[in-house]
């Protein structure tokens, strides 16, 4: 019975899953158990938020910039962004959570909707406690700090030679926030994700040689680098906190994928861990009572 139970479960990764076996896993039959199970996690989930709402109410570190420095901090100042911040969560959260369900709706695996909407949650909230945390320590000026700081152009410096603004504090305090850019790490967090998923379920890597799975897999990363463009062409960041972001929200995107989903590549790489668990365990139950029969 030992021998039996080890070799399922060494041998996971060389048998493939049958993509019909989870349809009677639905919301309705195992959704509360599934979230009372993971009522932890989603509790950080809140805890999370709180600390991401503190990070943005406190005052950044104000970095001394002298007159010198100023001089690369003279873009002009667009008070209206081409992508606004409330327009971020849509794409970067609401839009995979569409998809997910709409995966639901032909698969009826509750555990799959469940990890993936849990995933990536925590992949936005993560990164912007990681992002709001930098931005508020490093205090680095953004390109159009200037227009912020003297908005009629009149400059005005302390003893030290570090300026003394006197634009609207809020747009201040806003100025100081350059690195790493928040637009783009959350857009990252939230669409590299999607990337992860559908790279999955596409079964992008089942050596078949289909290379427009690539083209599907790799447009939430195009539109996430062309949020980060924008806010260069905005005059709201420099190209390093662009790029800084798009890391940061990759590389949280990447681990909190894993933490639910194998690898692509695996032959079970379209399902999450759990319903592969449960695989394992049916198979193993029906096995022992085969062999207690004979």
């Amino acid at each position: 019975m030992l021998n039996l139970h080890f070799f399922m479960r060494t041998s996971r990764s060389l048998v493939k899953m049958p993509e019909v076996e989870f349809g009677g896993y639905t919301v309705r039959s195992h959704g509360a158990t599934l979230a009372k199970k993971h009522k932890c996690d989603w509790l950080i989930l809140l805890v999370l938020a709180a600390m991401d709402g503190f990070l943005n109410y406190i005052q950044p570190f104000n970095r001394y910039t002298n007159s010198k420095m100023l001089e690369d901090l003279k873009f002009p100042f667009k008070e209206h962004d081409t992508i606004p911040m409330w327009v971020v969560p849509i794409f970067a959260v609401i839009l995979p959570c569409t998809v997910f369900l709409i995966y639901y709706y032909y698969r009826r695996d509750v555990y799959d909707l469940h990890h993936a909407i849990l995933g990536i949650l925590y992949s936005v909230l993560v990164t912007a406690v990681i992002t709001d945390s930098i931005k508020d320590a490093v205090g680095r000026p953004r390109p159009n700090f200037f227009y912020r700081c003297f908005p009629d152009g009149i400059e005005a410096f302390e003893d030290n030679g570090n300026v003394k603004c006197h634009g609207d504090p809020k747009m201040v305090k806003e100025g100081y926030k350059s690195f790493p850019s928040g637009h783009t790490s959350w857009s990252f967090a939230g669409l590299a994700f999607l990337s992860w998923y559908l790279c999955g379920k596409v079964k992008a890597f089942d050596r078949r040689g289909h290379a427009a799975k690539l083209c599907i897999v790799l447009l939430p990363l195009l539109f996430a680098a062309l949020v980060g463009i924008s806010r260069i062409d905005d005059y709201w960041h420099h190209w390093t906190d662009v790029f800084t972001g798009s890391i940061i929200g990759t590389t949280v995107a990447s681990l909190c994928y894993l933490l639910f989903f194998p690898f692509p590549h695996d032959i079970n790489g379209w399902a999450p861990h759990a319903s592969i668990k449960i695989r394992e365990r049916n198979e193993f139950q029906s096995s022992s009572i085969s062999v207690d029969t004979v």
